[in-house]
């Protein structure tokens, strides 16, 4: 069985309903010059993620693991190979074809919240809803009801400020999934909380994934953590392979 075979079939659900993965990275390779050097941090590269699906992605610093999100999250462009999001091939689509994307389909969070400082809970969920169009009444409608699921009902009026750090994250992947994204991107979301904490951020995000159907590459150090998920890869000499 070759490494596309392993990617793409064996790790496939098996409703004949859900065999066209929602994110397909096909090929992907992507090298940073140093000087008169080249570094390749991927080289046709396969991943390939299903609606549902929790995809861990355990991998030392240095490995590609950001690249590989970037990528992924069309925010940056590999050198070769092909992104299809829902079957569509992006490489040639235009940055406003790629932004629409982002903003409709893709929802990311990062090590750090990114919160806005000034506005509570509530608003840091409802302001990118109302971005994309949402009323005012729909979108706090919808932020309530999601950080109410992330175990936040006593704190939707209190600033990034007065949180915790699992708290903040939490509002971080409640804003992240707030537009009913289909793919969520999520690199190092628990790297800077105690165990405790990271565990609880960790499974909760679990949960939201299988509860809403997302397709989700979560990046993560921690073992323990991606055990939670679904599957777990690694990055290997610039290919992604399956961890068991």
């Amino acid at each position: 069985m070759d490494e596309k075979t392993t990617i793409t079939e064996a790790t496939a659900p098996s409703s004949a309903d859900e065999e066209r993965p929602y994110l397909f990275l096909h090929g992907i390779g992507r090298q940073f010059h140093q000087g008169d050097s080249t570094l390749d941090v991927l080289k046709g590269t396969e991943l390939a993620v299903w609606s549902g699906q929790s995809v861990a992605l355990v991998a030392p610093s240095g490995a590609g693991k950001s690249t590989l999100l970037h990528i992924a999250g069309l925010l940056e462009h590999a050198d070769s190979g092909e992104v299809y999001i829902d079957a569509l091939a992006t490489s040639n689509l235009s940055d406003i074809q790629r932004t629409r994307i982002r903003r409709n389909d893709i929802g990311f969070v990062y090590q750090f919240h990114h919160l806005l400082p000034e506005f509570s809970a509530l608003e840091n969920v409802t302001l990118p809803q109302m971005i994309r169009g949402l009323s005012r009444n729909q979108a706090t409608a919808r932020a309530v009801e999601l950080l109410t699921y992330l175990g936040l009902k006593d704190r939707l009026t209190h600033r990034p400020a007065e949180l915790s750090g699992g708290e903040q994250q939490r509002v971080a992947i409640a804003r992240a999934v707030a537009n009913a994204p289909r793919l969520l991107l999520a690199d190092e979301p628990t790297g800077n909380l105690d165990a405790h904490t990271a565990n609880h951020v960790f499974a909760t995000l679990a949960q939201l994934v299988r509860a809403s159907g997302l397709a989700a590459i979560i990046a993560t150090h921690n073992l323990d953590l991606a055990a939670q998920m679904d599957r777990r890869v690694t990055i290997r000499d610039g290919a992604v392979v399956e961890l068991t």
